[in-house]
């Protein structure tokens, strides 16, 4: 990883379905290398009844995109 990539950092993303988006790191998995950007890769997951959640429905979640897909912006 030769980028030093951190939470609130402004990236565009390179390649990939998003490709030419720019967005802010939500959060950051450095263990498989990936981000979570605001607003991109965001999906819906089915949630099942559980006894802490007797509705079950539905939760979104951030799907991390790789680290060597990013590039950071320089702030102007």
């Amino acid at each position: 990883m030769a980028q030093n990539l951190k939470t609130g950092d402004i990236v565009k993303v390179l390649s990939g379905d998003h490709k030419g988006k720019t967005a802010k790191i939500v959060k950051m998995d450095r263990k498989n290398g990936k981000a979570m950007l605001e607003g991109i890769n965001v999906i819906e997951r089915h949630l099942g009844k559980t006894p802490m959640n007797p509705q079950g429905g539905k939760k979104t979640v951030h799907v991390g995109i790789d680290l060597s897909n990013l590039k950071k912006e320089e702030k102007k």
